[in-house]
């Protein structure tokens, strides 16, 4: 159960994501894998959320939203998870594709579009053929791969730029940001807390990828015991490429090429996310030795394609199952939903293609795949603290919440831009302080919703 978590959550787009986060950030993105680490373990400790989920006998997160508050709320909820889930999958095949192309000296943009396009048609082929049983044997053997890759590779890096090296470049590039998360610079208070309920409370505990493994664990016991020893390799699956993107920073500082590409003429890092991105597989290339550039390839391969299976079928499952299903009065065969989930793979599949060839990104890979997930994971928490923890929470107060965190997506910068965000503000928003307050929404109106709109005797009664 811990391989198969943390193998679909341990992806090459994580550590991509994560290691763009340590070249931009320093140090202080050290903060984002303490969140990551210390609130699983809490969860594990207390079973909040996830236990309820286990005992509920539900197979998905909508799933309970109908027993709990209806059918309505549970279709709304299944498409707005669906939707929400395929965006912030948006972005994995672009992460992939720099990386392969980074890491081989490939840099033409139509080899990272045939590169993309191989990638998804591999991943298309086990995962629709296999399902579940493919993906849990690749995410095994995923873990275990990248693991060893990832750990050997941050001792030779580190070994061969020399500690104090890393320390001083850090602290010439970022100041007191480098190490200092509430600093002025890349983080500060704001991000902290949306670090602590994002990367912490909600990969861990109202993620789908990572709930399902809960909800299909064979006793209370065992989900308690998965999110303890788990919540290591949470944290360790941000800090692990965090360092090799601070020891990226380090590297091409110190080289006349790499600092003309990667930094700016008065000494900060570039702005532009779609060349950070290349910053550690670009360094990787550059001190690794021809064998170990194939190991590590290899490694971030199966991640790549153990985070595809996990989340084509997570979000094929939610849409037959909560969606379609419903709708169609629950009475479609195994069959039907068997064939249907697999042609939703493959139409998601191209859009994700068309999609990656076409967003531009606009902001660091990991915020805009935080903003994504916030989408479905503000009204969902909103769902889950009160329907789990509050007997009058209501219909009307679960779909007032979830529309309120369907606002989310307004912290992606081109929706920013086209909706004239911040001349209606008079100040530019964070991604962060959007979706702290689409939290805060969803929770004030489910509580208002269900307060003014109360639910019946018989809809109070546990799942």
């Amino acid at each position: 159960s811990i391989a198969t978590m943390l193998g679909s959550e341990v992806g090459l787009v994580t550590v991509m994501y994560t290691s763009q986060k340590g070249f931009t950030g320093g140090f202080s993105a050290f903060h984002i894998g303490l969140c990551a680490g210390i609130v699983p373990l809490i969860v594990g400790l207390t079973g909040f959320i996830v236990v309820p989920l286990r005992e509920a006998r539900v197979k998905t997160i909508p799933e309970y939203y109908g027993l709990r508050f209806g059918t309505r709320v549970r279709v709304l909820g299944g498409f707005i998870l669906t939707a929400a889930g395929i965006l912030n999958m948006g972005v994995f095949l672009k992460a992939g594709a720099l990386f392969v192309t980074a890491l081989t000296g490939l840099h033409d943009p139509m080899v990272v579009n045939v590169v993309m396009t191989a990638l998804i048609v591999l991943v298309l082929i086990y995962t629709i053929l296999g399902g579940m049983v493919s993906v849990v044997i690749t995410d095994y053997i995923q873990f275990i791969v990248l693991s060893l890759a990832l750990i050997l590779t941050a001792f030779y890096a580190a070994g061969e730029l020399g500690w104090a090296t890393i320390i001083d470049t850090v602290k010439t590039v970022h100041g007191e940001s480098g190490f200092n998360p509430f600093a002025e610079g890349e983080y500060g208070l704001s991000y902290v807390l949306w670090s602590l309920f994002v990367f912490g409370l909600v990969s861990s505990a109202v993620w789908p990828t990572a709930v399902m493994r809960a909800c299909a664990a064979e006793n209370v016991q065992v989900v308690r015991r998965l999110y303890t020893f788990s919540s290591i390799g949470f944290m360790t699956r941000f800090i692990l490429p965090q360092f090799l993107g601070i020891c990226a920073l380090v590297y091409f500082w110190h080289n006349d090429v790499g600092r003309e590409l990667f930094f700016t003429g008065d000494g900060r890092v570039t702005a532009d996310p779609n060349i950070t991105l290349k910053a550690m597989p670009s360094f990787l290339a550059q001190i690794l030795p021809a064998g170990a550039i194939g190991i590590v390839c290899a490694g971030m391969l199966a991640a790549f394609m153990s985070t595809h299976d996990s989340y084509l079928l997570c979000w094929a499952s939610v849409f037959v199952e909560d969606v379609v299903n419903p709708l169609m009065g629950g009475g479609l065969s195994m069959r039907a939903r068997l064939a249907m989930a697999r042609v939703f793979i493959l139409l998601t599949a191209v859009f994700l293609l068309a999609w990656s060839l076409w967003y531009p990104l606009g902001q660091d890979m990991l915020d805009y795949l935080a903003v994504t997930g916030a989408v479905y994971a503000s009204g969902a928490f909103a769902l889950l603290l009160f329907g789990l923890y509050w007997k009058r929470a209501s219909s009307v107060g679960a779909t007032l919440a979830l529309i309120a965190g369907a606002f989310a997506v307004l912290g992606l910068k081109p929706v920013q831009q086209l909706v004239g965000l911040t001349a209606r503000l008079g100040f530019e928003p964070t991604s962060a302080q959007i979706g702290l307050v689409t939290v805060l929404a969803s929770s004030v109106l489910m509580v208002l919703g269900s307060l003014l709109f109360p639910a019946s005797s018989a809809a109070r009664k546990e799942p």
